[in-house]
């Protein structure tokens, strides 16, 4: 059974559909309630700024790999365009996986950086340790992180299958030249 390169990334896409939206419930339903001192103390994903973020990024981020998979599926239906208008599509396409594999990674390294001061505390600024208070709490999140990353890593496979379908359309001899 041969694979074409568009059902590799369609699979791909998938995939990261499934992490992204993984990373999104994990962080959307992760809440813990711990009494301290007779008083209910609860930490959810709104406490922490770059969560947050996280959860827009990757929600933002799973519809984008839905559109593009539907996209595809559609435009394989389709086979009447000319070469230039499949280059700028191609151009449009690689230029919009870039930014949502970097937007994605970025966010992910925020909410890492973020995590890494609720596990560690900072005296000097009086922000306590969570993790020693919320183990379930900071154990979800960084199973999310973990599925966020994955799906950065997936999502750089992506671009670089749309890297390969924009440049394949150019002549190998001729500067920026589409091949006729």
């Amino acid at each position: 059974m041969e694979l074409s390169i568009q059902k590799i990334e369609a699979l791909i896409r998938l995939s990261t559909i499934v992490m992204l939206v993984l990373t999104v419930c994990l962080i959307g339903l992760d809440s813990q309630t711990k009494v301290i001192f007779y008083v209910q103390k609860k930490a959810s994903f709104k406490d922490l700024r770059a969560l947050v973020g996280l959860l827009y990024i990757t929600s933002l981020a799973a519809a984008y790999n839905l559109l593009q998979l539907c996209c595809s599926s559609f435009s394989a239906s389709y086979k009447g365009t000319s070469l230039q208008s499949y280059a700028y599509l191609a151009w449009l396409r690689y230029i919009l996986d870039q930014a949502v594999v970097y937007a994605v990674f970025a966010g992910n390294l925020a909410a890492l950086e973020h995590s890494f001061l609720v596990l560690t505390g900072e005296e000097n600024f009086q922000w306590l340790k969570w993790c020693n208070k919320y183990t379930r709490f900071c154990t979800q999140i960084g199973g999310s992180l973990l599925c966020g990353f994955v799906a950065s890593l997936l999502m750089f496979s992506i671009a670089s299958i749309s890297a390969f379908n924009l440049f394949r359309l150019y002549s190998p001899t001729k500067f920026m030249h589409l091949k006729l």
